[in-house]
């Protein structure tokens, strides 16, 4: 057996179950990026003996567990959006997390009513300027479609789940039709073709092509100071968290959800009651970048460098209910081409 199954998202609908041991394990699927994942669950299993096994995929894992039915390996899905954890409920593939753990030590606000999904750490969609062209300090989301910006935006594709996610925030404080508007106005304000990932933004930032541009709060740290080949992309830019206008900065979250059938679900339970305890805390805020959700936990010097985190107030569900409407849109616009 294994310690780790990944599997490519391209390739998910053509490969059989694994046959994945029972005992003392526990099989998660993952969205999330191996590299911040794999301290986490090693941690754990160092802490708990109990192994770890992992099948990662940039997509599709809610509709493989469902598709997999009763027969499913999965014990738990981590997912890296709110939309994600909303739509594995939906889909009908969880169950509660009845924790009093988990229910003393995250904030109602990051949990689904009913259980079915638990936030484990939380990220903020903020802006990277350049150090050198742009002297402001605060902007909001709402100013992006300002025509001073023109020709000054990069953005990676207006799809992707953490774009997305914004646009459809966008959409519950404003509405379809002005959040339409503000999508061309955005477009019509980029340097160049939406393309590459955060990473990317910061890296044209530095070569001048465009001024200001979209991306998570972790990937700045990451690259200042854990990615050498990329520290120069956040020595050349710097962090601004924007804020919708009259509310705050949108934030997304990394979660959970208890798979429906779960072949072992007491390690499950363990596994996600760790994730919310001190150690894991620690790990999602000093080695992840992330927001912890359980109080008294420090955020991570350098995020805490970019100022204080004013998280907006709209509910996460309801921007999770708006992703689709924000996907239509994006294409409506022709936002990608």
């Amino acid at each position: 057996m294994l310690n780790r199954i990944v599997l490519t998202a391209l390739g998910l609908a053509a490969l059989t179950v694994p046959a994945l041991a029972q005992g003392n394990e526990v099989n998660v699927y993952s969205s999330r990026e191996q590299k911040l994942l794999q301290p986490l669950l090693d941690a754990f299993t160092k802490e708990t003996e109990i192994k770890v096994n992992v099948i990662s995929a940039s997509s599709g894992l809610e509709q493989r567990i469902k598709t997999e039915g009763a027969n499913s390996p999965a014990d738990l899905l981590l997912a890296v959006d709110i939309a994600r954890l909303q739509e594995a409920e939906n889909l009908g593939i969880t169950q509660p997390i009845q924790s009093e753990v988990v229910n003393k030590t995250i904030p109602a606000e990051f949990r689904d009513p009913n259980g079915h999904w638990v936030g484990l750490a939380m990220r903020a969609r903020v802006i990277y300027a350049s150090k050198e062209r742009v002297k402001q300090d605060a902007i909001t989301y709402e100013e992006l479609a300002d025509p001073r910006w023109k020709g000054k935006i990069c953005i990676r594709s207006g799809q992707q789940q953490y774009n997305n996610a914004l646009f459809a925030a966008y959409i519950v404080h404003h509405g379809e039709a002005k959040t339409e508007e503000w999508l061309k106005g955005v477009k019509a304000n980029l340097a160049q073709k939406p393309s590459g990932g955060d990473r990317e933004v910061a890296r044209d930032i530095a070569a001048g092509k465009c001024d200001i541009g979209l991306g998570n709060t972790y990937y700045w740290a990451l690259m200042n100071d854990k990615e050498a080949d990329k520290k120069a992309w956040a020595e050349a830019t710097r962090v601004i968290l924007p804020t919708f206008a009259g509310h705050g900065t949108h934030v997304n979250l990394s979660g959970v959800v208890l798979a429906k059938h779960a072949p072992n679900k007491a390690n499950a339970m363990k596994l996600i009651e760790w994730l919310t305890g001190e150690h894991a805390q620690h790990i999602y805020a000093d080695m992840n970048y992330e927001y912890p959700l359980r109080a008294g936990i420090p955020v991570n010097k350098t995020i805490a460098g970019y100022g204080t985190l004013n998280a907006d107030d709209v509910k996460l569900v309801d921007v999770a209910n708006k992703k689709k409407t924000a996907a239509i849109l994006v294409d409506k616009v022709g936002f990608d081409n």
